[in-house]
């Protein structure tokens, strides 16, 4: 292992089913330099290993910075990971087992390599660069294809038992509800996540054959997104109100059982839906004002949205070394 001083750069890796990305960050949280390469998910973890390894390297060059002003290489992988070791426990996204993650890479690049759940990763990122800046404690929610989340405790990951806590999609709202994927029923990420919303969205059109909504899909209910029942609203059409209630009553139901538990500062909410702006949080701050334990009594935990977007997850595994 080499030894280094006057160290001022980081290189954040996020490992993705269909993509690795990499940048190289300094101190400030800036990105100087970024790329990324196929992930070649099917290929055996030692070949993709590599691959960050040379990415990292790659992105180095681009940004003119030297492996000896690099303080180490953290990693933002989905999945259970055992970060005191950079051990991948379990990754359902690669078939992944006990994998060293950390180990590997370093084999390549000489430099300390420190790994992380990559939702846990963007969150940490989020926290001391992004949408969480100047808040004490946070918790990232990304409503996407699921409802990723990362907890952050006096500016730390707070990861858990053997580091696969912090799982927010997974309280259940509704008992009996939906099925997830997970094999529970009625999962907050079933209901929250804009898979959640196009479902709602697509169960109205099928009640509702002369909603805005079937305009908007061109007649086609397969072109439903988690744009649509928001446009539809707009546009005065009530069935496509009616959906946005009720998937903000669900979103504000699984954000209140999270305050009501950890208290965070700041609740961080990330994803294409927040594009919605006040459309989506303004009603969304009225529900979880008026059901937050404590309610006017005590001080209300701040509902604001993510800003590094899809690069949360380079820069919070950048920071790991922070």
């Amino acid at each position: 292992m080499l030894w280094y001083t006057d160290i001022m750069y980081y290189i954040g890796i996020d490992l993705g089913g269909t993509s690795v990305k990499a940048g190289v960050i300094d101190g400030n949280g800036n990105i100087l330099a970024k790329d990324s390469v196929k992930t070649r998910a099917a290929k055996p973890y030692v070949e993709i290993c590599a691959d960050m390894a040379a990415l990292a390297k790659k992105v180095a060059d681009e940004a003119g910075v030297k492996l000896c002003d690099i303080a180490g290489i953290g990693v933002g992988a989905p999945g259970i990971i055992d970060s005191a070791r950079g051990v991948v426990t379990y990754s359902c996204n690669f078939n992944w087992a006990k994998v060293p993650i950390a180990a590997e890479i370093q084999k390549h690049t000489g430099l300390p390599v420190k790994a992380a759940n990559d939702a846990n990763a963007a969150a940490l990122g989020e926290a001391l660069f992004g949408g969480g800046k100047g808040y004490g404690d946070s918790v990232l929610l990304t409503l996407g294809t699921g409802v990723g989340s990362g907890i952050i405790i006096g500016g730390k990951i707070a990861e858990g038992f053997m580091s696969a806590g912090g799982e927010g999609g997974h309280i259940v709202i509704r008992s009996g509800g939906a099925p997830c994927a997970c094999g529970r029923r009625g999962c907050f990420e079933t209901y929250a996540s804009a898979t959640g919303l196009i479902r709602l969205t697509k169960e109205a059109m099928q009640k509702t054959a002369d909603s805005v909504m079937w305009k908007l899909c061109r007649g086609d209910i397969n072109n439903a997104g988690g744009k649509t029942a928001f446009t539809a609203m707009k546009q005065g059409d009530k069935p496509g109100a009616a959906v946005v209630r009720k998937y903000i009553k669900y979103l504000g139901e699984g954000i209140v059982n999270i305050i009501n538990l950890l208290r965070p500062e700041a609740i961080i909410l990330g994803g294409g839906i927040c594009a919605e702006g006040e459309y989506l949080l303004a009603p969304l701050r009225k529900f979880v004002k008026k059901y937050t334990y404590g309610g006017k009594y005590i001080p209300q935990t701040k509902l604001v949205t993510a800003r590094l977007e899809n690069d949360a997850g380079i820069v919070g595994a950048a920071a790991l070394f922070m």
